[in-house]
């Protein structure tokens, strides 16, 4: 019998001991502090801990980043890696925690994830709750009950700063600033019964848990006539007037969000969706790092750090109330917008299909990539003096200097379009839900295709509720950019697996062109020993022309020279180069056989064949299409969606 299942149940027993509370007593405690300075580290140091240091990435030493980043150095986390795309969002966000674990303004801020919906907010809460999890908290204990401090607080509270900070510091190496300021009523009451022996409390090693919310909290806005601080600050337990008085600590119910949370993180979900009269505790929590109750109890201690988002709506209605300007400039604001690079995006799908049943079933070359055009172009903002997709293709940072003399750099798109670029347009979950329907279009077959996600995008945006000129630019989109780069991908891949069965032609051209450039360059004319047949130097210049026009060679001596030279390199080492080995007169030879597209239709269409010739080349075609990743229902699917097109473009 295997020993996995024995394996599995010791790993799990082992992870949850982990998580078991341990108990020491106070002075062990602060030895403790001696030695692990994470002891008593604010909820700040905590997540800088477990977000790790960044790796610097001078993107002047890569083309791509280069342009994208204007050279600057970035900041990456392999903490963050499942996040494409939000170089700047993280690094902000990791500002917020450096400059707030240094104790500076941050410390006092509410962290507030701004961004439009679908665009990774939550996804970037949960990490940062997951990450809060990491490093235990050290909270008090009362030794008679047997009760955590049901706020989670640390043993420091106990310690006013001016009275014991530098006993502390100079005992137990425990620097002044970790003192967190105040004690809890709950603590307090404890500290009048052992008339103030502080050793008869005991510390608890607590891990903090999401899904136990020991520590964090996830709090959302309720009705706005029933809400009222309570849902923050906690309230009396009615069900313990029989046993305490109503102003006594342990009659008060300690359910309240920043009660919950305050040893380490509350998340308030669409926070501005709340009442104002609901968000004043808050402000008391972040700047003062205490908060009052509903009874008439002292103020109790906030250690955690509180994290909100929402969407762009509901920011700028609240920011643009006079009435909430206190609050306003107590918010962090780190912005989330959607992904803008092609390859980012794509990436994301792909992640987003890994945890899926989806990432079994074949997705056909170019599938993802056209949906992340499409989604991507949905939210840039239309430029002046140039084209959207040579915008999109510049922010993902390709060079367009010989392709485009319109095109921008990213500085200058970034410039023209404004800050709200990026907070509109289709969303990463409406993508998902479109190349989750053109996996399934098919019942007989679940794969995906872009012949198949072009019509299930055209069915999506019949049925959206989206404005009707919205509507059409999207179309526009599909029209002039999707469509016509996706026949242009389509037909280099039939051409290619058309090609390899003509492999040996395309070898003898090249092999032929390097022959004639070498004669022509050494002004020679030169008889072929095969045919016999003389050819003077211009005899040569037309054969070499003959293959170059079709691929409009501007300079054909500079060209000719740069492939002789490469070839007779290669072939001093005692091998002839295979005639796909030189990118550029690969583009050149492709270009000679196949300057006229038509000449491949016999071979790659699904109509019956007039030889048994002509069928045994289908096949082949249809086994190489299907080895660079399409089924046969697919190429099939492709080849008469490209046969149409081409028929349509004729007309």
């Amino acid at each position: 019998m295997s020993s996995a299942p024995a394996d599995l149940i010791s790993a799990f027993q082992s992870d949850f001991a982990r998580s078991l509370d341990e108990e020491m007593g106070l002075e062990d405690f602060l030895q403790y502090c001696r030695t692990d300075h994470m002891a008593y580290a604010s909820a700040h140091e905590c997540v800088l801990e477990a977000i790790g240091k960044p790796r610097l990435v001078n993107t002047a030493d890569d083309p791509r980043l280069s342009r994208i980043f204007q050279n600057r150095a970035i900041q990456v986390w392999d903490t963050f890696a499942e996040f494409h795309g939000m170089e700047e969002t993280l690094m902000q966000l990791y500002a917020y925690f450096l400059h707030a674990a240094q104790g500076l303004e941050e410390r006092k801020q509410v962290l507030y994830l701004l961004g439009p919906v679908g665009g990774g907010k939550s996804s970037l809460a949960e990490k940062i709750k997951k990450l809060a999890e990491q490093f235990p908290i050290y909270a008090l204990k009362d030794s008679k009950s047997g009760r955590i401090s049901p706020l989670l607080e640390s043993p420091l509270c106990l310690f006013e700063r001016d009275k014991f900070g530098p006993m502390l510091e100079d005992r137990y190496g425990i620097p002044r600033r970790a003192l967190p300021g105040i004690a809890s009523p709950w603590a307090l009451k404890r500290l009048r019964e052992y008339g103030g022996d502080i050793s008869q409390f005991r510390v608890v090693r607590v891990i903090p848990s999401v899904l136990n919310q020991v520590g964090i909290v996830k709090t959302e806005p309720g009705d706005e006539n029933t809400q009222d601080i309570s849902t923050l600050v906690g309230k009396i337990d009615l069900r313990m007037l029989e046993r305490y008085s109503q102003d006594d600590p342990d009659a008060y119910s300690y359910s309240g969000a920043l009660c919950l949370g305050s040893a380490r993180c509350v998340e308030f979900v669409e926070m501005f969706k709340a009442p104002l009269k609901v968000l004043n505790p808050i402000l008391t929590a972040t700047q003062e790092g205490n908060f009052k109750g509903t009874e008439a109890l002292p103020a109790m201690p906030f250690n955690g750090f509180i994290m909100a988002h929402s969407n762009e709506a509901e920011w700028l209605k609240f920011r643009n109330n006079r009435d909430n300007e206190a609050f306003i400039d107590r918010v962090y604001l780190v912005k989330v917008p959607y992904c803008l690079r092609v390859d980012e995006e794509v990436r994301i799908y792909d992640k987003m299909l890994k945890s899926s049943t989806l990432a079994e079933a074949p997705c056909a070359p170019q599938t993802l990539r056209t949906l992340a055009e499409f989604t991507v172009l949905s939210r840039l903002v239309v430029p002046e003096n140039s084209s959207i997709y040579s915008k999109m293709r510049s922010y993902n940072g390709e060079n367009l200097k010989d392709l485009d003399p319109r095109a921008k750099s990213v500085k200058e798109y970034r410039d023209d379009a404004g800050a709200p670029e990026g907070f509109s347009g289709l969303s990463t979950r409406w993508a998902f839900k479109t190349i989750s329907a053109a996996f399934n279009r098919d019942p007989s077959e679940i794969a995906a295709d872009p012949v198949n996600l072009l019509v299930v995008l055209e069915e999506r945006l019949s049925k959206e509720d989206l404005p009707d000129e919205y509507k059409r630019r999207l179309r526009s989109h599909i029209k002039e950019w999707i469509v016509p780069r996706f026949a242009e991908f389509l037909e280099k891949e039939l051409q290619m697996s058309y090609l390899d069965a003509y492999s040996e032609y395309g070898q003898n051209l090249f092999d032929r062109y390097v022959t004639y450039a070498d004669k022509w360059l050494l002004d020679e004319d030169w008889r072929d020993q095969e045919t016999g047949m003389q050819y003077s130097r211009e005899a040569l210049n037309a054969e070499l022309e003959k293959i170059e026009k079709p691929a409009g060679i501007s300079n054909p001596k500079d060209f000719r020279n740069e492939v002789v030279n490469f070839v007779l390199r290669a072939r001093a080492h005692g091998k002839n180069p295979h005639w796909t080995s030189y990118e550029k007169l690969r583009t050149v030879i492709e270009k000679r056989m196949f300057s006229k597209t038509e000449d491949i239709l016999p071979v790659i269409s699904f109509e019956a064949k007039g030889s048994v010739e002509l069928d045994d080349r289908h096949r082949s075609f249809v086994s190489r299409m299907v080895a660079r990743g399409y089924t046969e229902k697919q190429v099939r699917r492709l080849v008469d969606w490209y046969l149409h097109f081409k028929k349509s473009a004729q007309s």
